[in-house]
């Protein structure tokens, strides 16, 4: 029964712990400083569980390790779901597709910059765009659908200043 509470408080802390760090990466303190105190609370407790019986009982140990490595994967999804914070999208397009697609996720509440470039054999059209990251796979599929060709990336981004429809009111 042991081997069995250490197993799910650790996957519980290291949980925790991941999506602590992701919290800290978007600067929210409060929520972190939360988070780090339930988090050393239960690392003390199962910790000194596993060390105090740890010549006698090795499956401890063993479920810890377990805990700490299903706990890193169950974080890594929790985050995602949580999806906090904001992207910035680039979308890459023939220059005759460029404007329709702007105009488009435009009129969906997106926030675009468009630019333009010069591929080897076309002029391009370059979209930035800068979304909350739960409507990232809500965009890129409309743009799968709009246009068959187009090069898209992602990255996560911190606004420092502005931005359509990206500031808390």
């Amino acid at each position: 029964m042991e081997f069995i509470i250490i197993l799910f408080a650790k996957v519980i802390e290291v949980s925790l712990s991941t999506v602590r760090t992701v919290f800290i990466s978007k600067g929210m303190k409060g929520y972190s400083s939360l988070i780090a105190f339930i988090e050393v609370l239960i690392w003390l407790k199962v910790v000194s569980v596993v060390l105090i019986d740890i010549s006698e009982n090795p499956a401890n140990m063993v479920a810890y390790a377990i805990g700490f490595a299903i706990g890193n994967y169950i974080g890594i999804w929790l985050e995602s779901k949580l999806a906090i914070g904001l992207i910035t999208i680039q979308v890459i397009v023939d220059e005759s597709e460029g404007k329709g697609l702007a105009d488009y996720l435009r009129s969906h509440n997106v926030a675009v910059t468009v630019m333009h470039g010069e591929g080897r054999d076309t002029n391009r059209s370059i979209l930035i765009l800068h979304l909350k990251r739960k409507l990232k796979d809500k965009v890129i599929g409309d743009i799968e659908q709009k246009v068959e060709k187009a090069l898209i990336t992602s990255s996560d981004v911190k606004v420092i200043h502005g931005g359509y429809g990206l500031l808390r009111k």
